[in-house]
């Protein structure tokens, strides 16, 4: 401070100096007041530093040292490859990222330790705790949740360090992935099959129990679908009660015999007459009365009022239709002669 402030006063003097020399020489001073200017040059510089130096008094100043804090030292390591698990067993997420640190307390007071390795422990135990909840497919949503919550520093467990991780990376082993998308194909596939099954098992609920539940309800049910054909519904009677009465294994109701279709013209009016022993004999005998014929053989007559020849395929394809709607009516030794009558197994090839 005492330097400085004879700097100030020597600099203030020879200023003052130069002013009165300028002065002098253009007012042309004589040589008193050149020696008076002189003397006040000396004497007034040096009265006015005791003067203020006795006004401030000794006042010691004391200077600290001013330190500025070290820097904070960052630095990063790569954590690569690292298997999580997850929500399965056996379906490990695959963890890549960047972990970044920085030491708590300063490297010369800190004890000797891995600081990389702590932060990688951090780092993934974190990551640990969120994957472990989360499902296997959803890796890629899992991986942003991740980047979220290890983007902000967390200290480790011994408090030497802060550590946070970027460039968050988290996918599934190729085989896995390939695991998954069949295993959801595979649920797909079983959702769309039980709907199908369950709009068939309800077709046949409503054919066997609704429309084919008796002659009148199939009547109503053909009316309905034919309301502009009155007459095509009365024309149909006689098949309604024949297809009612194959369905429930039962026989045609008397009522209805005058409703059946005549028979063809190809064949005879009356029952054929075989040789016997003492004569002929009419195949009716053997056959029985109409009132005892099986549900094959109205069903036989059915197809037959359709136009349905011994050939068709459709005779087969209804046939099968028909078992299985009587089968759910708990009739299965009826459903069975039907099969066997129009729809018999195929034959083994011998060659196999």
């Amino acid at each position: 401070m005492t330097t400085a402030r004879k700097t100030t006063t020597v600099f203030l003097t020879i200023l003052c100096a130069l002013l009165l020399t300028i002065v002098g020489l253009t007012e042309r001073w004589p040589a008193w007041i050149w020696a008076t200017s002189a003397a006040l040059l000396v004497v007034v510089p040096a009265a006015a530093m005791k003067i203020a130096a006795a006004r401030r008094g000794p006042v010691p100043v004391v200077f600290e040292e001013q330190l500025t804090a070290p820097p904070v030292e960052r630095t990063d390591c790569q954590v690569s490859q690292v298997a999580l698990p997850s929500l399965w067993d056996d379906y490990d997420f695959v963890f890549s990222a960047t972990v970044r640190w920085y030491l708590v307390e300063p490297p010369g007071r800190a004890p000797v330790l891995n600081p990389a390795g702590l932060a990688a422990e951090t780092v993934l135990n974190r990551a640990r705790a969120l994957t472990e909840k989360r499902e296997p497919g959803l890796a890629s949503l899992v991986q942003h949740e991740l980047g979220g919550l290890l983007s902000r520093m967390f200290p480790d467990a011994t408090g030497q360090l802060q550590a946070m991780a970027e460039n968050v990376s988290l996918t599934l082993r190729p085989q896995d992935q390939e695991r998954l998308d069949r295993l959801a194909k595979v649920r797909k596939d079983k959702a769309v099959w039980e709907h199908q099954r369950t709009y068939e098992q309800s077709k046949r609920q409503y054919l066997g129990e609704d429309v084919l539940k008796d002659t009148g309800s199939a009547v109503v049910w053909w009316l309905a679908k034919n309301d502009e054909h009155v007459e095509k519904t009365v024309a149909d009677l006689g098949l309604l009660a024949q297809l009612t009465s194959a369905a429930n294994d039962s026989d045609i109701p008397e009522r209805l015999q005058e409703l059946l279709s005549p028979s063809r013209p190809d064949e005879p009016d009356g029952p054929d007459e075989l040789d016997g022993p003492d004569g002929p004999v009419s195949s009716g005998a053997f056959a029985g009365s109409p009132g005892h014929r099986s549900a094959a053989d109205h069903l036989s007559d059915l197809f037959d009022a359709m136009g349905f020849p011994e050939e068709d395929p459709r005779r087969a394809m209804l046939a099968a239709q028909l078992a299985h709607i009587i089968k759910e009516q708990n009739r299965y030794e009826t459903a069975e002669e039907v099969l066997r009558r129009f729809a018999p197994p195929e034959p083994e090839d011998d060659a196999a």
